[in-house]
């Protein structure tokens, strides 16, 4: 049941589940204090995983989404918290992989996140937008070759302890909502304000505060490209992708207690079928299912990255779409089954089937870009757009 089985090196995978194994350990005081997972992040950058997908021109490694998704898998497994951020991570040096590497100065940048092994946070979400990264109200304001920006950030994922935020406005000040820029400012470019506390139900672990962001930087450390572009052609699909990489990770790991919780149970009274063994067939039946889901958007995307075309489409859209959306709803049944599976060990705390964290994070994924705005849009684009049916592409 392992996703990074047919998309990572054992090198690569071994990286992670140690990363993993140091997670798991600090998992459940993380989302107990809603503590940033300080451990798991300094093993990632002992592993030297933060600028893997970053060229071997730029000082990376050129590793591809599917094989990104793959550790999202395998962290999740020891601490859903870290795998986001990781995810989070990867998802902004996938906008700076796919639309900065002809700037001197974001080529210049991804070095330094190779070298350095910087985290990258992320500052899309704003008061007053309702969560739509398409809009912004603040706007960017360029004097020379200096930028300024003040956005009022409801979130900015783990933005105190990022060594860099990418911050999206408009433009320009009379720049319509929709026309907007991405910005790299850096750890000492920019001021945070705190207006809002991430006291979450589950991803407790992510701190991702609100705050008043205001930064000065030069210019030139805004993206090239449009962020309309740079939505669509990269950010979008792997947040898609590598968010249901890491909530399949949580679900193989409540499979993987309910099973270890029915061999227990098989153990003890030889001979006979232990209660849940046939829900335990069905969670392995719907967990390939998801598994099969992602493994087609991520064929899908790299198929895509070789035709521009095919990489802003409907059809493309339409589909990543669909990705986040069956991963998203598809999780929770799931977890719930294992939690039957392990009944009163899974509902407490502190057992080796506790299953509530796995319950918790698990009911952000339909939250993290709203399925109903995600549905909206693609309802938009199906009126014009026709529905892929055939079965060989």
């Amino acid at each position: 049941m392992d996703l990074s089985s047919t998309s990572t090196d054992q090198s690569l995978k071994a990286r992670a589940s140690r990363v993993a194994a140091i997670a798991a350990v600090h998992a459940d005081d993380v989302d107990k204090n809603g503590r940033f997972p300080r451990e798991a992040i300094d093993a990632m950058k002992a592993e030297r995983l933060m600028g893997i997908q970053i060229p071997v021109d730029c000082g990376g490694e050129g590793r591809s989404t599917s094989e990104i998704a793959g550790l999202c898998t395998v962290m999740a497994q020891g601490c859903a918290a870290s795998a986001m951020i990781f995810a989070m991570h990867q998802i902004k040096v996938s906008s700076l992989v796919s639309h900065g590497t002809d700037a001197s100065w974001h080529r210049d940048f991804m070095h330094r996140i190779c070298a350095a092994q910087f985290l990258l946070g992320s500052a899309t979400t704003e008061g007053g937008i309702g969560g739509n990264l398409r809009n912004s109200i603040c706007a960017i304001e360029v004097d020379g070759d200096r930028c300024r920006l003040e956005k009022d950030a409801t979130v900015i994922s783990y933005g105190k302890q990022a060594d860099a935020i990418l911050v999206t406005s408009r433009a320009h000040k009379d720049a319509p909502p929709s026309d907007q820029v991405m910005t790299v400012f850096l750890k000492d470019q920019y001021t945070l304000e705190q207006t809002h506390v991430w006291d979450t139900l589950g991803m407790r672990g992510t701190c991702s505060d609100g705050f008043l962001f205001k930064g000065e930087a030069p210019a030139e450390q805004i993206l090239p490209k449009p962020f309309a572009e740079i939505a669509a052609q990269s950010m979008l699909a792997s947040s898609h992708l590598l968010w249901s990489a890491l909530w399949y990770g949580i679900a193989v790991d409540a499979f993987t207690k309910a099973q270890t919780f029915i061999r227990a149970a098989a153990r003890k009274a030889p001979g006979t079928q232990p209660p849940g063994l046939v829900q335990l067939a069905e969670m392995s039946s719907q967990l390939q299912v998801i598994r099969s889901n992602i493994q087609a958007g991520l064929a899908s995307h790299e198929q895509a990255l070789k035709d521009p075309d095919r990489l802003s489409s409907m059809g493309f859209a339409v589909a990543m779409n669909n990705v986040k959306i069956a991963s998203s709803e598809m999780i929770l049944p799931v977890i719930h089954q294992a939690l039957r599976i392990c009944g009163i060990m899974g509902y407490k705390n502190g057992t080796p089937y506790s299953l509530g964290r796995h319950l918790r994070d698990a009911h952000s994924a339909e939250l993290m870009i709203s399925n109903d705005r995600i549905l909206g849009n693609t309802s938009t684009m199906l009126l014009v757009h026709k529905q892929e049916t055939g079965l060989l592409g």
